[in-house]
């Protein structure tokens, strides 16, 4: 047997680790950038979806429709004349 003292085993010492200064700056700044994000309304929409919107047609458009259905015979040239004057407020 051996009559030596043993020495109780130690772990070293761990001294707190500091936190990271990085983390001081990336997570306020994302957190900003999730505020802006969300004020801004990039990434949700509230209120919901795309809105169309319809586009009415210029009076000239309305008259070259008009001359196009005279041409074709969609409609007679009294019905050209009476739809004419009512585009042009006679």
């Amino acid at each position: 047997m051996d009559n030596t003292v043993r020495q109780p085993c130690t772990l070293p010492q761990i001294k707190p680790t500091q936190q990271n200064p990085m983390k001081k700056f990336v997570v306020p700044a994302f957190v900003v950038f999730l505020a802006l994000t969300f004020v801004t309304g990039c990434s949700w929409q509230v209120g919901g979806g795309h809105k169309t919107q319809t586009v009415q047609p210029t009076t000239g458009q309305q008259l070259i429709d008009l001359q196009r259905a005279k041409d074709t015979g969609a409609i007679t040239d009294s019905e050209y004349q009476a739809q004419k004057a009512k585009l042009l407020g006679r």
